[in-house]
């Protein structure tokens, strides 16, 4: 197996039954792939549903729910340990892939060995001529780390009329659907347990560029994503997950960004690790800040639930987050300088304001120049 192909289901029985059988049409004509079911303790009639309608693909249960992070993480341990697949890719069961989507993303991986992961274009399965949320034509962070998309920023959706129609180097790649180089995957340590889900994609996919790895969106190919399958979009639990998550991703890779950016400046390693701690944490305290603002107009606008799940983000962040020391950013100088590592899409404005002034017309606001790239 070159290819595994490998869909993480928790209860989703209705979008397997429909979305399963085109996705096993379409691998037929990419050479080395299979595609995978890895059920994470599903309640509903998922696993029936496999052993009756689709008995020759192979299924991995596990007997409780790990989450996408530890989903994930344990079905590519199992495939990786019985085949030794070349690229791995993460689907949504709620995906409907298009012919051909598969080969386009083989092919740029095939001919690019810096990229560590790919993507297709998401578009709304509602909508079709319409990018989805999840990751649209690939996304961008903006300087106190909120994400956004070429083609959604914030819940505003742009409509694809070719805009984004050429391959391009992004800073992450929507978990929905996204291929990874197995060898980046393990060089960036897997997804991030902690996570559970939500912003897994981003943190992986930031942690593969300190790594020397590139991150691109491959228009050729396209997908359509119905979007909410396993949690609805105003859920508390989604909203805690979002916040917590964002701060732990900081954390995770903010303090050894700037040092990249202070050491590529000519600064010694010890102060560039040094310059990047610092920077990094003053960051960090501003974006708590700014989540401390939207709590409070969560529980202006009388969204209790909301506001709980925020505080209940920034206790947890804290209990279970941890910044670099002075000795591991250095150590990570020393090493990934040599590989060349580079950081491409980071947002030198704050993108809520600017959407909010800019309105529907912040699309073509965004400039190649505002962004820093390390």
């Amino acid at each position: 197996m070159k290819t595994a192909v490998v869909i993480l289901n928790w209860n989703t029985e209705g979008f397997l039954r429909d979305f399963l059988p085109p996705l096993l049409e379409s691998v037929k004509d990419t050479a080395g792939a299979e595609v995978i079911v890895a059920d994470n303790a599903s309640e509903d009639g998922s696993i029936r549903l496999m052993e009756s309608s689709f008995p020759a693909v192979r299924t991995i249960r596990f007997s409780s729910n790990l989450g996408f992070t530890g989903g994930y993480n344990e079905a590519f341990r199992q495939i990786c340990a019985d085949e030794d697949p070349e690229y791995l890719v993460l689907i949504n069961s709620d995906i409907e892939v298009t012919g051909g989507w598969l080969q386009p993303l083989v092919d740029w991986m095939d001919t690019h060995p810096e990229c560590g992961a790919c993507a297709p274009k998401l578009h709304s399965w509602y909508e079709r001529d319409k990018f989805e949320y999840a990751g649209a034509a690939g996304g961008y962070i903006d300087r106190y780390g909120y994400p956004f998309c070429r083609g959604r920023v914030l819940k505003r959706l742009d409509t694809d009329h070719g805009q984004y129609d050429a391959p391009a180097d992004v800073f992450w790649a929507t978990g929905a659907c996204l291929m990874v180089r197995a060898e980046a995957f393990r060089c960036a340590g897997g997804l991030d347990g902690r996570f559970f889900a939500h912003m897994e994609e981003i943190d992986l996919c930031w942690k593969m560029q300190l790594e020397g790895w590139k991150v691109t969106v491959i228009p050729e190919s396209v997908v359509y994503h119905v979007g909410g399958g396993t949690l609805p979009a105003e859920s508390p639990f989604k909203l805690y997950l979002n916040y917590r998550n964002n701060l732990l991703m900081l954390e995770n890779n903010l303090a050894k960004t700037f040092a990249l950016q202070e050491i590529r400046k000519g600064r010694p390693a010890d102060k560039a690790a040094e310059s990047g701690l610092r920077r990094a944490v003053r960051r960090i305290r501003f974006r708590k800040c700014l989540d401390g603002l939207s709590a409070a107009v969560y529980l202006l606008m009388l969204r209790k639930k909301a506001f709980d799940a925020v505080i209940k983000a920034h206790k947890d962040a804290a209990r279970m987050g941890r910044i670099p020391e002075m000795n591991e950013i250095v150590e990570y100088l020393s090493e990934r300088v040599k590989a060349n590592a580079t950081v491409k899409g980071i947002y030198r404005k704050w993108i809520i304001s600017e959407a909010l002034v800019k309105g529907k017309h912040i699309f073509g606001c965004i400039r190649e120049s505002d962004f820093v790239n390390i």
